[in-house]
């Protein structure tokens, strides 16, 4: 809550929460490093069929989207400034 990255809300009456757990790895990495990574997973095998059985959500963004996006912003206001 500190860093504005979730909000706090009310749960809705009837419905039920997906238990989940927090999975921890070591990650080798160039250099001889290592680093833990986390990752929040869902025990998908509780979910109920037909609720939200079949939709997925990992958002994931590619540099290269990122890049595409700069530059085209970084065109359009050379154009505009121009």
């Amino acid at each position: 809550m500190h860093n504005s990255t979730w909000d706090l809300v009310n749960f809705p009456a009837g419905k039920t929460t997906l238990q989940n757990k927090r999975v921890y790895r070591l990650k080798g990495e160039y250099g001889g490093k290592q680093r833990y990574k986390d990752r929040l997973m869902v025990k998908g095998f509780k979910q109920t069929k037909g609720l939200y059985f079949d939709k997925k959500n990992s958002p994931i963004v590619k540099m290269i989207s990122i890049r595409t996006i700069l530059s085209l912003m970084e065109t359009k206001f050379f154009i505009l400034s121009g």
